[in-house]
C-alpha cells in the first residue's frame, strides 16, 4: 500500500480540495466482476430508462441544447455521481472529477493556487474550519467558523463544499469577494481577498527566553521532518519546555501526524479506527526513540481539526502535554479514495477514530485540560491563550528543575 495514500480527510482547501485518503482502492476489479457476468446494474431496468429518457429529453427540447457544451455527456455523468455518491448526507463522502482529483495530489504535496483557506460542511452549512497562516484570508481577518454565505455574487446557501471550493478557485491576482456570518452572531462581513499561489510551510519555530515555539499549521508529507528539524534546534538553543500551537490547524495527512506524535510520546497508541469492515479497524502506533522529553504545553482552538486533533488527543490521553484553549472542531472520520477507471475517484466515510483512551471526537471535538478563550494574535500580550500556555508551561519547567 503507498503511503503517501493514507491520511485523513479535514475539509475542503479553497483553490482545491484537500481529500484525504486512508487506502488507496481501485474499484476496476468489481466493475470488471459485474460486467463480464452481466450482474450487478445499479437501477433497475425502468431507472436506467428513465435516465436515458431524461438525456434525450434534454437533448431534444433543452432550448439552449444547441449551444456548444450545453449538452456536454461528461458533465452529466459526472454530475449524477456527484448526486449519487451525495445522496448518503455525509459530507466527507463524495464523488471528485479527474480534474480535482489531480489538483488534490498537489494539495497534498505542500503547494497549490487558491486563496489559502481550509471549509467544510457543519450542520449544515459551509463554514471556515481555518485560514492558513499569513495567507490573504489569514491577513484579511477571516476567522474560524466563519459561515459562508456568497461568493461573488453567488448566494453559496445548500451548496456543497466542493461547489464553493470552485468559485473561491481562479486565476492568481484575481479578486474574490467573500460574504460571511461571524460566530454567534448575526452580523455580516465582506471580505476581498486576491488569490494567489499558496506555498504551506507547515511548522514554524521561535524561542521565547528558555521556552520554544513551535507552530503546527497542518500536516503534509513535510512536517515530520520540519517537526524534528525545529525540536533539534529548540535543543540546540538549550530550550527548557515546549509550546505546541495547534490552533487553526486543519489537519492533514495521518502518517504525518502519527510520525510527529512520536516526536512526543515513546511508542504506544496514537490514534485508533474503527469502522464497518475489518481493514477499517486499525491501531496506529508511536514508533520508539524519537520522543524529546521537554515538558510540553499544547495550544487548541476550534480551528483544531482532524490530525491536530489526533496529536492533542494522544498527548493528552498519554499525559504527555497539558491541552490549553477552546474545544476542538470535532472532525474524526477516516475516508478511502476508490480509483474509478476513468481516473475520477469516490471518498467514502469507512471509519472514525478514537483517541488512546477510546474518545470519540468526531461531532463533538477534543475537551482541553484548562479551558481558555480568546484568538491567535500576532501580538503576544493581546493572546490570552498563548500567555497561560506559557504560564502554565513555564511552572512545569520550574517543577522539573
Amino acid at each position: 500500500m503507498n503511503k503517501k495514500c493514507r491520511d485523513i480527510i479535514v475539509g475542503i482547501a479553497i483553490g482545491v480540495i484537500l481529500a484525504a485518503a486512508s487506502y488507496c482502492m481501485a474499484a476496476k476489479p468489481v466493475i470488471a466482476q459485474d460486467l463480464t457476468k452481466g450482474q450487478g446494474l445499479p437501477f433497475t431496468p425502468m431507472r436506467l430508462a428513465i435516465m436515458k429518457q431524461t438525456k434525450l429529453m434534454l437533448e431534444a427540447y433543452q432550448i439552449d441544447a444547441e449551444n456548444e457544451g450545453t449538452i456536454d455527456e461528461n458533465k452529466m455523468f459526472h454530475g449524477a455521481m456527484k448526486g449519487l455518491v451525495g445522496s448518503v448526507g455525509d459530507p466527507y463522502t463524495r464523488f471528485v472529477s479527474p480534474e480535482d482529483l489531480e489538483e488534490e495530489q498537489r494539495q497534498i504535496e505542500g503547494e497549490y493556487g487558491g486563496i489559502g483557506m481550509w471549509i467544510a460542511e457543519k450542520d449544515g452549512r459551509i463554514v471556515v474550519i481555518a485560514p492558513i497562516e499569513d495567507t490573504p484570508p489569514d491577513k484579511a481577518g477571516v476567522k474560524p467558523l466563519d459561515e459562508i454565505l456568497r461568493v461573488n455574487d453567488e448566494n453559496v446557501i445548500g451548496k456543497k463544499s466542493d461547489e464553493v471550493a470552485k468559485l473561491l478557485r481562479g486565476v492568481p491576482g484575481e479578486k474574490v469577494t467573500i460574504k460571511v456570518r461571524r460566530k454567534d452572531s448575526d452580523k455580516l462581513i465582506d471580505f476581498t481577498i486576491i488569490r494567489e499561489i499558496i506555498k504551506i510551510k507547515t511548522v514554524r519555530m521561535e524561542k521565547d527566553k528558555e521556552i520554544a515555539y513551535i507552530k503546527i499549521n497542518s500536516f503534509n508529507q513535510k512536517t515530520n521532518e520540519e517537526v524534528k528539524a525545529a525540536i533539534a534546534q529548540a535543543k540546540k538553543d538549550k530550550a527548557e519546555g515546549i509550546l505546541l500551537d495547534l490552533r487553526n490547524n486543519p489537519g492533514g495527512l495521518l502518517d504525518s501526524v502519527v510520525d510527529v506524535t512520536a516526536q512526543f510520546i515513546n511508542g504506544g497508541v496514537v490514534v485508533k479506527t474503527k469502522g464497518r469492515y475489518e481493514q477499517a479497524n486499525q491501531i496506529y502506533q508511536a514508533e520508539q526513540g524519537y520522543a524529546n522529553r521537554l515538558p510540553v504545553v499544547a495550544l487548541v482552538n476550534e480551528g483544531s481539526a482532524s490530525a491536530a486533533e489526533i496529536l492533542a488527543g494522544a498527548l493528552k490521553d498519554h499525559k504527555r502535554a497539558t491541552i490549553v484553549g477552546m474545544k476542538t472542531f470535532g472532525k474524526g472520520s477516516v475516508q478511502t479514495l476508490f480509483n474509478l477507471p476513468d481516473k475520477s475517484g469516490i471518498f467514502i466515510t469507512i471509519a472514525r477514530y478514537t483517541t488512546p483512551n477510546g474518545t470519540v471526537i468526531d461531532h463533538k471535538g477534543l475537551e482541553p485540560n484548562v479551558r481558555m478563550g480568546g484568538e491567535p494574535s500576532k501580538d503576544r500580550k493581546n493572546d490570552k491563550q498563548y500567555i497561560k500556555g506559557l504560564a502554565i508551561l513555564r511552572k512545569e519547567i520550574a517543577a522539573a528543575r
